[in-house]
């Protein structure tokens, strides 16, 4: 006879098994350094940096990042190939909040998938090495009754003088940055110089482990948030925030988004201010 502490007991093993079960379907994805001026250019394609959410097809359903099960309406997928393709979802340039909700909510909205784009970067089943790879992508894509596939434009980089400017250009029309993709590199799910993120400032990601109470003006609401880097390093954030983001913090547990302007002698960003919460990323 079950006893109500075997019945317990089942259960937490069941949610351990369902949480390593979530855990494991979490894509392998390839991941970004980040550019410094004077790194070699030779052998780089240089592409926009699209500022949605990371997706991930593997031939059969769409994930994020984090391993979450992407929602689409059938509509959206039905087209696409059955091989895996790597991607973001984007809703266009300025629209981020968007395209998080989109694709991160359960019940799809049919009209804000309509505004919603797949742009494929990479086929990370696909043998060869990115210059391969994409040759493979430009005859796989597009598909001409699913114009929201996109394969993302790549061009050879050149020089830094003409990757600055065609950052500022893209920056200007409101991009968020741009990618360099090493055309030799095999893909490997780790983060390496063979992906390259460009951008006008340094950022990165840090879970929120604390809120610091806030004083004077800010008495009674947020001061800052304690945040820990996946290193392991923790810091405060209080810059950057808004008094709305101080009424309501994002939560203990969830991601934020900085900028900083390099790192001191002891390991931890220099002038690091709030950027955003990472409503796209798991707590």
């Amino acid at each position: 006879m079950l006893t109500r502490r075997s019945l317990l007991l089942a259960g937490i093993g069941a949610l351990a098994a369902n949480a390593a079960a979530a855990r494991a379907v979490a894509p392998a994805l390839m991941l970004a350094e980040v550019y410094r001026p004077g790194m070699s250019l030779a052998d780089y394609w240089v592409s926009e940096k699209y500022d949605g959410v990371r997706g991930y097809w593997d031939g059969k359903r769409l994930w994020t990042r984090g391993g979450e099960p992407v929602a689409a309406p059938a509509w959206f997928t039905a087209p696409l190939p059955k091989q895996p393709l790597d991607g973001e979802l984007w809703a266009g340039r300025g629209q981020f909040a968007h395209a998080v909700s989109t694709a991160r909510s359960q019940t799809p909205n049919d009209g804000a998938w309509h505004s919603m784009r797949f742009m494929v970067f990479d086929l990370p089943s696909q043998g060869g090495d990115f210059t391969a790879r994409l040759a493979a992508l430009r005859k796989l894509l597009p598909i001409t009754d699913a114009p929201w596939i996109v394969a993302v434009p790549q061009e050879r980089a050149t020089t830094h003088a003409d990757l600055q400017a065609l950052l500022d250009k893209t920056v200007k029309m409101g991009g968020e940055g741009l990618m360099l993709h090493r055309g030799g590199s095999l893909y490997r799910a780790e983060r390496n110089n063979d992906l390259l993120k460009v951008k006008p400032h340094e950022d990165a990601d840090a879970r929120v482990v604390g809120h610091v109470p806030g004083k004077g003006r800010h008495g009674g609401r947020l001061g800052a948030l304690l945040v820990e880097t996946p290193e392991g390093k923790r810091f405060k954030l209080g810059t950057g925030l808004t008094d709305a983001e101080r009424d309501n913090p994002p939560a203990v547990g969830s991601w934020v988004t900085y900028r900083f302007n390099g790192m001191n002698a002891s390991g931890l960003p220099r002038f690091a201010r709030f950027m955003r919460a990472r409503i796209d990323l798991p707590s």
